[in-house]
């Protein structure tokens, strides 16, 4: 039996730029044929800057973003050309926490009720005794309490709505995680906190994460692969340990360098950035 779960090839994600003209038409390769597996059990992080498309590869991944073209095989199933409708058997597999807790939550619905949506959905529960158990238990699982169930989402912190969200993700036992800079917008000693349920949650609970950040000290703190994405495409994929020791990729050596505790002037040695930023419109010629 294969220890593989995730296995993405060569999955292109393209939107065509407005007003391009008459023509040939003109796209954002906001993910450019990516090639990647996660293995059952491992956390897999991404990392790149903003806009280098690793959202839209974790959305891409769990079918929240059309594609253009490539496979992505789940548990070995090919869910690629899946509809909606078929898609909702998958959702019980692979689940998304988002990276604004304020965005994510309906403002109209009680914490129970967020909770609750996806076991009606899906039809996980016995009776109305069982839904309540089920949902009671969830909050205590991620550090909330009974009390919290019949409050409203601008009631909490971002971290409390962060641990609804990560609620939600749990109500349907996901076998994958697809975290999307889930501690972004929360405060330093608030994301220590939210990287540390997730961890607990991973070893009880067997889960597998693909977790999104541009900030690579918490990518070094949670992931055991990771990879780098730049304009759209996976430049270097390591166990983080070997990335920090020997990376190949000039773009990895640039992020590594971007590191706060490097001298300025040293890392505008290292890193050789001349001019501006790459445009993914207008992405620099040569081998990626």
């Amino acid at each position: 039996m294969s220890d593989t779960l995730l296995r993405v090839e060569d999955l292109k994600i393209y939107y065509p730029v407005a007003g391009s003209g008459f023509g040939k038409k003109e796209f954002v390769k906001a993910v450019d044929g990516v090639t990647f597996e996660v293995k059952k059990g491992e956390v897999f992080g991404i990392v790149g800057e903003s806009g280098c498309g690793k959202s839209t590869l974790g959305r891409g991944v769990c079918k929240l973003e059309n594609l253009t073209s490539g496979h992505v095989y789940l548990d070995g199933e090919d869910i690629t050309e899946y509809n909606d409708r078929r898609m909702r058997s998958i959702r019980k597999k692979v689940q998304m926490v988002f990276q604004d807790p304020y965005a994510s939550l309906n403002p109209r619905m009680s914490v129970f009720d967020i909770i609750a949506e996806p076991l009606l959905v899906h039809h996980l529960y016995q009776d109305k005794a069982d839904l309540e158990k089920k949902v009671l238990d969830l909050l205590h699982r991620v550090g909330l309490d009974d009390y919290h169930a019949n409050r409203y989402p601008h009631e909490f912190s971002g971290g409390q709505r962060q641990r609804i969200g990560i609620a939600r993700a749990l109500a349907v036992e996901p076998s994958l995680i697809i975290a999307d800079e889930p501690v972004s917008a929360l405060d330093v000693s608030i994301q220590a906190q939210v990287l540390n349920l997730l961890n607990e949650l991973k070893h009880d609970l067997d889960l597998t994460y693909i977790f999104v950040a541009h900030d690579l000290s918490v990518v070094e703190y949670i992931s055991d692969r990771v990879g780098v994405m730049y304009l759209g495409k996976m430049v270097e994929i390591a166990n983080y340990d070997q990335l920090y020791e020997k990376r190949y990729h000039p773009y990895t050596e640039a992020l590594l360098s971007a590191i706060p505790q490097v001298d300025q002037e040293e890392q505008k040695e290292r890193i050789h950035l001349e001019g501006e930023v790459p445009s993914p419109y207008d992405p620099p010629s040569g081998c990626h």
